[in-house]
């Protein structure tokens, strides 16, 4: 993702389509979470420590990139009363900015959370991972990079999706052990509570 330019490839590249370097923020994305098992729902908290950079600034027009960094999260080892055998099937959701045009995507890294595709459609980037996660076990998501071109001046506000368990911006399939019942699968959906934005690129 780094590259070394030469004085004079620099030179010659056009000043619009420069953005300077981005800082990587850390921040703890504190999501809210609902499971449904045998006719009841759960409440549960998901907490998901994540690296966002984005350029401080750029031009109308000019390139920039949007890197979501994911951290090491954990699985819980309960649901509810119930031991949490496994987790699969995630789903992360993540906005293409407003006042930004979405040109491409890619993933990188991860570790733990099996095969990982990221699709954009609608306006939304969709990173899917098959799992599974054990239960009280630990996962990393790959790192989400939209390359994004800039739109007219004002700002471009990096942020996550999901609204209410309707709308959810996280979502996964649990597996949980009941007595006499055996294991039994486990909806849940989560969204970011709360969810300011992440990182803002002021376009001149």
């Amino acid at each position: 993702m780094k590259r070394a330019l030469s004085i004079v490839a620099l030179v010659a590249l056009p000043l619009v389509a420069l953005a300077p370097p981005a800082a990587a923020v850390p921040v703890t994305v504190n999501y809210a979470c609902q499971a449904t098992a045998l006719g009841s729902t759960y409440p549960a908290t998901l907490t998901q420590p994540v690296d966002v950079s984005a350029p401080a600034s750029v031009t109308s027009g000019g390139a920039l990139s949007v890197v979501i960094d994911f951290q090491s999260a954990s699985i819980p080892a309960t649901v509810g009363s119930f031991t949490l055998v496994r987790v699969q099937n995630l789903t992360f959701k993540v906005p293409v900015p407003a006042n930004s045009t979405y040109v491409s995507s890619s993933l990188s890294g991860g570790s733990g959370v099996g095969a990982t595709n990221l699709t954009v459609s609608g306006g939304v980037a969709t990173l899917t991972a098959a799992g599974p996660v054990p239960g009280g076990g630990t996962f990393e998501l790959p790192t989400i990079t939209l390359d994004l071109t800039a739109g007219a001046p004002g700002t471009i506000q990096t942020s996550l999706y999901g609204t209410s368990f309707a709308d959810p911006g996280l979502t996964a399939t649990g597996v949980v052990r009941v007595p006499l019942l055996g294991n039994v699968t486990v909806p849940a959906s989560c969204y970011p509570s709360p969810n300011p934005a992440l990182t803002t690129t002021t376009v001149v």
